[in-house]
């Protein structure tokens, strides 16, 4: 018996059907992306959804000034158990006692270089025995050196990656694991507005932060893609120029408004970036779409744009 079969023609059928196959995922797609859209469109009508923070043990780096003393209060506010990080152990000192006049959460506080790793690893272990595991991990220290690249020595270069990008390495691999162990937890990570647009006097300072949001994007997909996905959280902030000190010669065109922002205010945001479980802001937010929709242009107009707000630092050799 001969069994003719013509081959090209199941081939052919076989194509057919993947072509099909991949057609379909397509629609699908689409659908799903226009239906999420439209949930987006009617929930930004709609107060978003804050979650409670009460109770949640808070850690903070570089809380000693600035952001970060503002964000311990704030978050103690709430009633978190708030965990005060920082070199500076005077400077610390001086945020836990403002924390202990709120009379509210507990507060501790540690003294740790955090771009160190050893002792982070350390850091993790104390606070584990001292105070309990860590839900939320709050990534805010950082420093800006503003010059020139051809005067930045290397030792600067160094000094800012090691404090800005590898402090925060460290900081999740030692507290990531406390927060597997509860089933929950939160990883918040301070970039900046210069990890969005790079600027002049601050070519490693944006090279960190953009460093930052590549970390975020990249733990957020491994987080996603895990058994973790619904209960560890990740929430990336790109504040504009705050009056903290780390903008020695800041440089603005409209004050009214792109004026330097108030630390307190730039707390605020962050935590209910956080309770609201965001997965990247800037601060203000329309900054995220201005930059966004400005991506889509040809650089050149991006380039107008930027020269036409000419906000930025001046190098503080001057």
């Amino acid at each position: 018996v001969i069994i003719f079969c013509d081959f090209s023609t199941t081939t052919a059928s076989k194509r057919l059907f993947a072509v099909l196959q991949d057609l379909l995922q397509f629609f699908v797609l689409f659908a799903r992306v226009l239906l999420e859209l439209l949930v987006i469109l009617v929930q930004s009508f709609l107060p978003k959804k804050q979650k409670d923070i009460s109770g949640e043990v808070v850690l903070i780096t570089g809380t000693g000034h600035g952001i970060g003393r503002e964000l311990a209060l704030h978050y103690a506010s709430w009633g978190c158990t708030v965990v005060c990080v920082d070199i500076n152990e005077q400077n610390n000192l001086e945020t836990v006692q403002q924390i202990k006049n709120l009379n509210r959460g507990a507060v501790h506080s540690f003294s740790c270089d955090v771009s160190k790793r050893e002792q982070v690893l350390d850091l993790a272990d104390r606070v584990l025995a001292e105070v309990g595991p860590v839900s939320v991990l709050v990534n805010n220290v950082g420093i800006m050196p503003t010059h020139p690249l051809p005067q930045q020595s290397a030792e600067e270069i160094k000094r800012v990656f090691d404090v800005n990008v590898f402090s925060q390495f460290w900081t999740i691999q030692a507290f990531l694991g406390q927060m597997k162990d509860l089933g929950r937890g939160h990883i918040v990570c301070l970039s900046s507005i210069a990890g969005l647009i790079g600027l002049s006097n601050l070519v490693p300072y944006c090279a960190t932060k953009y460093a930052l949001r590549g970390l975020m994007e990249a733990l957020h997909e491994e987080l996603r893609e895990g058994p973790y996905k619904d209960l560890i959280k990740t929430t990336t902030i790109f504040p504009y120029m705050t009056n903290t000190g780390l903008c020695k010669n800041p440089k603005v065109k409209f004050p009214s408004l792109l004026g330097l922002l108030d630390p307190k205010e730039v707390a605020r945001q962050i935590v209910v970036a956080h309770r609201a479980d965001c997965l990247e802001t800037t601060i203000p937010s329309t900054l995220l779409y201005i930059n966004n929709w400005t991506r889509l242009l040809p650089s050149k107009c991006g380039i107008m744009l930027k020269d036409y707000i000419d906000s930025g630092v001046e190098s503080d050799l001057i």
